[in-house]
């Protein structure tokens, strides 16, 4: 488990397969996802709080995929499933003291390494950019509302893998 004064606390699960991936920039999986969080928690002060606890599993196509049908509906792996477990309101409310659950990001191997293949980026950057989604979803928002949520979502996606030194995934954009 990980944490920081300015972000929340991530707990990892981690599938064998992505130990055996090419690694992020950073020292492990572990410090790749709380420098990540971090950068989050800068753009989003709502989970800037160590007392906010996420799991993050980094799992297989096949734990994903049981996970979208069962709570998407969707039969097929996808690469990034968020579960908050607070809404923007109960985000807003919680004090600093208490541990209290954001929610729970997984993530498929198979399909980030897929997709990270196809954009010919590495899959560390590329799953950055999924757990920062992931992340995002958890603080309350959704590109599935409405064209301005996703394009408020998008920049807050750009902002905050720029903190890293990532590019923007989204390529050019008029």
């Amino acid at each position: 488990m990980t944490g920081s004064a300015k972000g929340p606390t991530l707990e990892l699960d981690i599938d064998p397969a992505w130990g055996d991936s090419p690694g992020p920039p950073y020292a492990d999986w572990d410090a790749w996802a709380q420098t990540t969080a971090a950068a989050a928690a800068a753009e989003v002060p709502p989970i800037a709080r160590r007392n906010l606890l996420v799991s993050l599993v980094l799992g297989d196509d096949e734990e994903v995929h049981a996970l979208n049908k069962e709570w998407r509906d969707r039969d097929r792996p996808t690469n990034v499933l968020s579960f908050p477990m607070l809404d923007a309101d109960e985000l807003a409310d919680i004090g600093d003291a208490m541990p209290i659950m954001l929610g729970d990001i997984v993530m498929a191997h198979g399909v980030c390494l897929r997709e990270a293949d196809e954009k010919s980026v590495a899959l560390a950057k590329h799953a950055t950019h999924l757990l920062v989604h992931g992340l995002l979803h958890l603080a309350g928002y959704d590109h599935e509302t409405s064209e301005a949520d996703a394009e408020e979502m998008e920049a807050l996606e750009v902002r905050i893998l720029a903190r890293l030194g990532i590019a923007d995934p989204y390529g050019d954009r008029e």
